[in-house]
């Protein structure tokens, strides 16, 4: 069996549904099955791009930090080399 074979026929699982999803379900369209199968993958991908989002968001704050730190870092080391101005 592989993954996409359900392991119960459809109609033994519309039998488990609750009564309101029953009714749901039973006054659809064929229209309205359409448009839902339609608009199924426009939401996968919108919830899969904001995955992506949020792991861009985060490595971009992690390389702005990391830059500032080695920037202290960089100038602590050349400042101890070079005097400031004035002295």
């Amino acid at each position: 069996m592989t993954d996409h074979e359900d392991p119960q026929p459809t109609v033994d699982r519309m039998s488990e549904l609750p009564d309101e999803t029953k009714v749901f379900l039973s006054q659809l369209t064929r229209e309205d099955i359409d448009t839902i199968a339609a608009g199924l993958p426009i939401i996968r991908m919108i919830i899969g791009f904001g995955r992506v989002t949020k792991w861009l968001a985060i490595t971009s704050l992690g390389l702005m930090v990391g830059a500032l730190m080695l920037w202290e870092t960089v100038e602590k080391i050349v400042g101890k080399f070079i005097p400031p101005p004035g002295r």
